[in-house]
């Protein structure tokens, strides 16, 4: 699938600690419901125990994207915290289990859904800020990103040719056969529409169609076969740009408008709304917010007064920044409405340095949203080549990518050179390599809140010595290869699993012992405060508690 800046970089607009678990597991839920039509009772989880999620599918809201997809929802509804329970509550059986499977993606969902004797099975991973891919069906090796209409059929056997037919009957960007080791073809048809009904009885007699399921897409850009881009790395923008100093965010809505086959006054409208939502979010943040399960209270509201009667170290348009950055990480801390951009563990460095600048400097909405476009196209750079997932790449995908895109955004609201905001982003993702992901207490807020604030800080500090002639010595398609090469050295301890850093300190311990025994004098037990009621078929004693 070609990278879309609203499918995978700006987006999605969310609730939740976490895309890669959240946002990424309700994309998932929601195509397990289309598979069941929508009709089941009992529901297995399974998580591989050297994977990134035994010890964070609670704390990191999977367990409430995934059956909030389950049930439908979207990933801003306002139930989604309750969404296990609510599950329940409608008499399905849940059960969460550890089990040892060797799934070599650390963010592998294994789901079995029953109703009556209909049984489905479906493997998927999250792949950083909201994206997913579905692996398996029922056996069968699929790829599905949730960018199109996938019809489903299952037949005995003539596959291929029901494959033919289907291909003289519907305009499909793709239709794949898959085989099982069990027996049985699957026929994928990939398209703008499902399959009527009345073309599958045309076929039925013929190929004894046994089963027919119809996924909708789940992401706001669909994906067609014919999708072509101007370009997919920054070496390659530059030479599109033939020295012509196009503004990053002209070449950014050039490329989203091929790619979504979208007007550029489109692109804009997307990312204007967009624009709206994070401002909103932002007041709301300053304003103050209210949340039970979480480290840290409302700390913004203090900066703020602290900073209009002028009793903080100057700091400029930078102590904007930390409060807006802060503001949007206490909303999504508090199951508010942000924007993964790139990831919601990251969702503050970049909107809060755009809009606090754009602010700063006297520039309205519009201005913004540019900046937003320039920053998308950079993020598209990191997507395609790398992730932005902290389970795959630690922190450095997720604060690290966002300040090498905060720092080309700003770079142009300086009306800096195509040049001056490549280098930006060169030099600020250079700053941050080999950054860890160690949340406290397993909870997305610290030291969280402190790397979006360094993250903007730096974008900052390297969007101006970008805009005075510094030289970022190595290009930004290399420090983007340099990352992921990194991250392929961290351990996965350090890499979002609540197993190493600051994350096993004493004190994060503690605060994660004292969270969850306040949940369950609020709850009454603990499988009603977390959701979920879990077994462990195969992980250590002294690891079990986090699992299970």
């Amino acid at each position: 699938m070609v990278v879309s800046i609203f499918n995978d970089v700006i987006g999605p607009v969310m609730r939740g600690p976490s895309s890669s678990h959240c946002a990424a597991a309700l994309r998932i839920g929601r195509l397990a419901r289309d598979l069941m039509d929508g009709q089941f009772n009992e529901v297995l989880v399974e998580y591989d125990r050297h994977g990134s999620l035994p010890t964070t599918h609670e704390s990191q809201g999977s367990d409430m994207g995934l059956f909030g997809g389950l049930m439908g929802w979207d990933a801003a509804d306002e139930r989604l915290p309750g969404s296990p329970q609510i599950l329940r509550d409608q008499g399905v059986q849940i059960r969460i289990e550890t089990v040892d499977t060797g799934d070599p993606h650390p963010n592998t969902y294994r789901l079995t859904l029953r109703h009556g004797p209909e049984r489905h099975f479906m493997r998927a991973i999250s792949t950083g800020g909201g994206m997913m891919e579905v692996l398996d069906v029922d056996g069968f090796t699929v790829s599905m990103f949730g960018d199109c209409f996938e019809t489903l059929l299952w037949v005995p056997s003539d596959g291929h040719k029901l494959a033919q037919e289907l291909a003289a009957l519907v305009a499909a960007e793709a239709i794949l056969v898959h085989e099982a080791a069990g027996g049985g073809q699957l026929v994928e048809v990939k398209a703008g529409a499902f399959v009527s009904g009345s073309v599958i009885a045309r076929l039925d007699g013929a190929f004894a169609i046994r089963a027919v399921k119809r996924l909708s897409p789940v992401l706001p850009v669909l994906s067609r076969q014919s999708t072509g881009v101007p370009f997919t790395t920054c070496a390659e923008m530059l030479r599109h740009d033939q020295g012509r100093n196009t503004p990053l965010w002209k070449l950014a809505a050039e490329y989203e408008m091929a790619r979504g086959n979208l007007t550029e006054a489109e692109v804009m409208a997307r990312m204007t709304e967009i624009v709206r939502i994070l401002r909103r979010s932002i007041a709301q943040g300053i304003a103050g917010t209210q949340y039970d399960d979480r480290l840290l209270g409302h700390q913004c509201g203090q900066f703020n007064h602290l900073m209009k009667a002028g009793r903080l170290l100057d700091g400029g348009a930078l102590n904007r920044i930390i409060l807006y950055v802060t503001a949007l990480m206490e909303v999504k801390s508090s199951m508010g409405i942000i924007v993964a951009a790139p990831t919601a563990g990251a969702c503050a460095a970049l909107p809060g340095a755009v809009v606090a600048m754009a602010e700063a400097m006297g520039r309205g909405e519009e201005d913004m949203a540019k900046a937003m476009l320039a920053s998308g196209l950079i993020g598209v750079f990191i997507a395609t080549r790398w992730t932005f997932a902290a389970e795959v790449g630690g922190c450095q995908a997720e604060c690290g990518s966002a300040a090498c895109m905060a720092a080309a955004a700003l770079a142009g609201l300086a009306n800096g050179t195509l040049a001056q905001s490549v280098a930006a982003a060169s030099m600020a993702l250079q700053s941050m390599l080999g950054l860890i992901c160690d949340p406290i207490a397993s909870r997305v807020e610290a030291p969280c809140l402190g790397k979006n604030v360094m993250a903007a800080g730096n974008a900052l500090a390297c969007a101006n010595m970008a805009l005075a002639g510094y030289d970022p010595v190595i290009p930004l398609d290399e420090v983007i290869e340099t990352a992921r090469r990194v991250a392929g050295q961290m351990p996965r301890e350090l890499r979002c699993t609540a197993l190493g850093g600051l994350s096993i300190t004493p004190a994060s311990q503690t605060m994660e012992q004292r969270l969850a025994a306040r949940k369950v004098a609020a709850c009454g037990s603990p499988c009603a405060a977390g959701g979920r009621a879990s077994s462990d078929r195969s992980i250590p004693t002294e690891t079990a508690h986090r699992a299970t």
